[in-house]
C-alpha cells in the first residue's frame, strides 16, 4: 500500500523551532518527569507483593492441610504465571495485532523509502545501544500513531501506523521512532507487560476469591474470603493507578531519549501536536471508531482522548503562540493533575514544556514559544486557580456529603428525641438542597452568554470539568460526536479556530436521545449554526448544549440539567413529607 502525502487544509507553521548540530548531547531530565527506575521498581515490588499475599491468602482460605506446602505453592504459582505471561504475551500480541489491524511486517527499507531520517535513527539508535534492531511492523491505518511491545530488547516489536508518515514529516517521524526505541533500551515495555499482567491477576485473584467463599461451608472461612475479596479488589485500583503512573513516567523518559539521539526535541513536540491533529482529521472522515487508537490507546505514542484540543487548533490556526497558549491549562489548572491521574500518557503540554527544556539546554528557540506560555502562567492568580478548584472537587462529591452527613444528623435527632423518620428525611432534604446548589453551580445563567471562538475557550488557563462557562459559538455542524455510532444525539461543531464536542440532553433521557439522533441530527450537519451552552474543560473539551440555532431557522433545545433539577425537587418532597408527617 502507499503512504498517501501529507495533506493539510492549512498552511504549515511558519516557522519550525531548530535541531542540534550533533546527536547524543547528554541532557538533564526534566524535573517534570520523575524517575523511571523508581517508578519501575516500586511498582512492580508492590503489584508482586500483592500477587503474592493475596494467592497465599486464597490457598490459606481454602483450608490447605499443609499450611507451609501451600507457601510455597503460592510462591511457585506467583512465578510461574508471570513468567509464562512474560514470555508468550509478544507472541499473542502478534496474532492479536494481525487479526485485528493486518500488521504488515517489513524491512528496513520499506522504512527508509518512506522516512529516510527514521530508517537512519533506527540504525544508528540500535548500533548504538548494541540491541537487535527491533522487528517492524506497519498498520495500514491513517490514524497516526506508533506503540512497542515485547518480553525482550532483542525480541521487540515496533509497530507504526501509515497515518504516521502521512501527517509528520521526515525528521518528525523519526524522532517517533526514536522515541519508541527508547521504550526498548530503558526495558520499560517489559516491565508494562509484567505490571498489567499483574494488575490483571489482582483482577482475577479478586474474581476467584469471591466465587470460592460463595461456595464455603464454614462461615468463619465465608467470612474470611469476602474480606480477601474485597481487599484484593482495592489492591487491583491501586496497582491499576499504579500502572498508569508507570506509563505516564515512561512517556516522559521516551521523550528525553528521543531528544538526545536526535538532537531535535522541537520535531517531538510537533510530532505530537500534529498526532493529535491527524487523530482528529481521521475521526471527522469515519464513520466508525477506530479500532487501532481504542485498542492501542494505552501502548501508543499518543493517548487519542486527548487529541481534540490540541489537534483542532493546530487544524486551523499556523500560529505557534495561539497553540502554545493551549497548553496553558495542561500546565498550570490543577484539574490537569487531577485529570491526568486516570490517563495512561501525560498531558501534551507537561510533554512539550519538558521537550521545550531540553532544547533550551541544546541551545535551541522552543518550539510552541513555549517561554512565554511558561511565564504567562506564572502570572496566573493562584488563588483563583485553586480557590474554585477545591470548590469543585468538594462539589463532585457534594450528594456523597449530603447523605453521610444527613445520616449523622439523623442519628443525632434519634438519639436525642426518637426521631427515626429523620434517618431518611434529613439525608433526603440535604441532598436535594445540595442538588439545588450543585445545578446552579454547573448551569449558571445563559442569558447573557458572550459570542466567543473555540480556540480562545481551550486557551482558558481557568476552565473546569465541572463549573460551566454560559458561552455562544458560532460554526458548522461537521458530524455526529460519537463517529460510528449511527443514533448518536451528540454533534461536533467547527468554528474558524477549531473543533468543539455538543452535548445534547432531551427532557425524556437517554429514549429522547436516541430518537432525536434517529430523527433529526442527519439533517442538522452541514448547517451553519449558533450553540449556546456551557463550556467545561478535562482532558477533552465539551459544551453542554442549551440552545442551537441554525442560518435556516431551526432551533433545538437541549436541557441538561432538566433531570438534576427533577431529582432534586423529588427529595425535597419526600424528604419533607417524611419529616412533616405525624
Amino acid at each position: 500500500m502507499s503512504i498517501p502525502e501529507s495533506e493539510f487544509p492549512h498552511s504549515e507553521l511558519p516557522h519550525k523551532a531548530g535541531r542540534a548540530e550533533q546527536v547524543g548531547a547528554s541532557l538533564v531530565t526534566a524535573k517534570i518527569a520523575g524517575n523511571l527506575a523508581l517508578a519501575s521498581g516500586i511498582t512492580i515490588a508492590l503489584l508482586v507483593g500483592i500477587v503474592f499475599s493475596l494467592v497465599t491468602a486464597t490457598i490459606f482460605i481454602v483450608n490447605s492441610p499443609n499450611p507451609i506446602l501451600g507457601f510455597g505453592v503460592a510462591v511457585l504459582v506467583t512465578i510461574a504465571v508471570n513468567a509464562i505471561i512474560f514470555f508468550v504475551s509478544p507472541w499473542i500480541m502478534d496474532l492479536t495485532q494481525g487479526w485485528l489491524y493486518h500488521t504488515r511486517w517489513v524491512k528496513i527499507e520499506e522504512i527508509e523509502r518512506l522516512s529516510p531520517e527514521s530508517a537512519r535513527t533506527i540504525q544508528r539508535i540500535c548500533n548504538l545501544k548494541k540491541i537487535t534492531q527491533p522487528r517492524l511492523g506497519i498498520i495500514d491505518d491513517n490514524n497516526p500513531t506508533a506503540f512497542t511491545y515485547g518480553a525482550l530488547p532483542n525480541s521487540a516489536r515496533l509497530v507504526v501506523s501509515a497515518g504516521l508518515f502521512k501527517y509528520l514529516d521526515d525528521d518528525e517521524a523519526a524522532t517517533v521512532y526514536a522515541h519508541e526505541l527508547g521504550h526498548i533500551v530503558h526495558w520499560d515495555f517489559a516491565v508494562m507487560t509484567v505490571a498489567s499482567t499483574l494488575v490483571q491477576i489482582t483482577y482475577l485473584l479478586y474474581v476467584t476469591i469471591r466465587e470460592v467463599g460463595k461456595r464455603i461451608n464454614d462461615e468463619r472461612a465465608e467470612n474470611a474470603a469476602m474480606i480477601t475479596a474485597f481487599i484484593a479488589y482495592g489492591f487491583y485500583i491501586v496497582g491499576t493507578y499504579l500502572l498508569l503512573y508507570l506509563s505516564r513516567t515512561r512517556e516522559y523518559f521516551a521523550d528525553h531519549f528521543a531528544a538526545e539521539q536526535t538532537g531535535n526535541p522541537n520535531a517531538l513536540s510537533r510530532a505530537l501536536v500534529k498526532i493529535a491533529y491527524g487523530i482528529v482529521q481521521e475521526t471527522e472522515k469515519s464513520t466508525e471508531p477506530s479500532r487501532l487508537m481504542q485498542g492501542t490507546r494505552a501502548l501508543g505514542i499518543y493517548d487519542a482522548k486527548a487529541a481534540a484540543s490540541t489537534g483542532t487548533a493546530y487544524q486551523i490556526s499556523s500560529s505557534p503562540e495561539k497553540i502554545g497558549r493551549l497548553f496553558l491549562w495542561d500546565l498550570f489548572n490543577p484539574w490537569g493533575w487531577w485529570m491526568e491521574l486516570n490517563s495512561t500518557h501525560p498531558l501534551t503540554g507537561k510533554r512539550v514544556r519538558a521537550l521545550s527544556n531540553y532544547a533550551e539546554q541544546l541551545g535551541l528557540d522552543m518550539e510552541f514559544d513555549m517561554g512565554r506560555v511558561v511565564a504567562e502562567g506564572k502570572r496566573l492568580d493562584k488563588k483563583r486557580l485553586y480557590g474554585t478548584f477545591y470548590q469543585d472537587v468538594l462539589l463532585y462529591g457534594a450528594e456523597f456529603i449530603a447523605i453521610v452527613l444527613g445520616l449523622a444528623i439523623g442519628a443525632f435527632l434519634f438519639k436525642s428525641i426518637g426521631v427515626l423518620k429523620a434517618f431518611v428525611a434529613i439525608p433526603l432534604l440535604l441532598l436535594g438542597a445540595v442538588m439545588i446548589f450543585k445545578r446552579s453551580v454547573m448551569y449558571p445563567s445563559s442569558k447573557n452568554a458572550p459570542a466567543t471562538d473555540v480556540i480562545t475557550l481551550m486557551s482558558d488557563a481557568y476552565a473546569s470539568p465541572l463549573r460551566g462557562q454560559p458561552v455562544q459559538l458560532e460554526g458548522t455542524l461537521i458530524g455526529r460526536g460519537d463517529a460510528g455510532y449511527v443514533f448518536g444525539s451528540d454533534l461536533k461543531l467547527q468554528d474558524k479556530s477549531g473543533l468543539m464536542y455538543l452535548l445534547y440532553a432531551s427532557r425524556w433521557g437517554p429514549l429522547g436521545n436516541f430518537f432525536f439522533g434517529m430523527k433529526r441530527v442527519q439533517g442538522l450537519i452541514g448547517m451553519e449554526t449558533t450553540a449556546k451552552g456551557w463550556f467545561r474543560r478535562g482532558v477533552a473539551s465539551w459544551m453542554d448544549l442549551e440552545l442551537l440555532s441554525t442560518a435556516s431557522g431551526n432551533k433545538v433545545s437541549s436541557h441538561p440539567a432538566f433531570w438534576g433539577l427533577v431529582w432534586s425537587i423529588i427529595f425535597l418532597a419526600i424528604g419533607a413529607l417524611l419529616f412533616l408527617a405525624k
